[in-house]
């Protein structure tokens, strides 16, 4: 079975409070892919990602996510196309005065799970694929950054999305702990999911092989593994 193309940009532009960030973008994503987002602070990657569920506005061009025309879709259609997405923020995000079950299970009833057995169940899935099965009962401030990013993947993990999107996710988290966080997003990707990872570090490209995108200029440009390995500092 080949590749499923989940997301198609054609000639698209996307805006912030009418200003364009980034312009003429043509970009297709596939189903099992990892991709690296590079690029300087304020260089658009985070709008990028935010435009794929819709939270920055994309004109011009034509935009596919999911069959879904990102310039047509109604309002109320928003919700089933964020739902195909799991998203890792740098700054965690959880909520402090729940445990992490509580956290996880906080966030399925908010998608429409009802079934208690179900909820557990699946927590439990997600706990497990991400080395936490044993840290449920424990409270945000009671973990570790690292085990606090791993429940921010559990957590993004729990509606079986299709793409995970991770906004520099190990910024905030020591080297051997990053380290130990991209593994688990590569091995999650080599699971059939697609990842695409904004980050300034470009020691993972040498580790962890994948497609390579550098936003810059306002625009979008896919650098080729063959001329990274030649010359790393095109990346930059």
């Amino acid at each position: 079975m080949g590749k499923r193309t989940l997301i198609d940009y054609d000639g698209v532009d996307i805006c912030q409070q009418e200003l364009i960030i980034l312009k003429d973008i043509h970009l297709q994503v596939h189903s099992g892919e990892f991709i690296f987002l590079l690029g300087k602070v304020g260089s658009g990657k985070s709008s990028l990602l935010k435009s794929f569920y819709r939270e920055a506005p994309v004109s011009a061009g034509s935009a596919m996510v999911f069959e879904h025309n990102l310039r047509k879709m109604k309002r109320k259609e928003i919700p089933t196309l964020r739902r195909k997405f799991g998203i890792v923020f740098q700054d965690f995000q959880l909520l402090i005065d729940r445990t992490v079950n509580e956290n996880l299970e906080f966030v399925l009833q908010a998608t429409g799970w009802k079934d208690k057995e179900a909820i557990a169940q699946q927590i439990e899935n997600v706990l497990h694929q991400v080395g936490m099965s044993t840290k449920g009962y424990k409270m945000p401030h009671q973990l570790s950054g690292g085990e606090q990013q791993r429940i921010v993947i559990a957590r993004a993990l729990l509606n079986s999305p299709e793409i995970i999107l991770a906004d520099e996710p190990t910024g905030n988290l020591d080297p051997e702990t990053a380290n130990g966080l991209v593994d688990l997003l590569y091995q999650i990707s080599m699971a059939g999911t697609t990842v695409i990872m904004a980050t300034h570090n470009l020691g993972w490209l040498d580790k962890y092989p994948g497609r390579i995108i550098r936003c810059e200029d306002e625009h979008l440009y896919e650098i080729s593994t063959t001329a990274y390995e030649k010359n790393p500092a095109d990346a930059q």
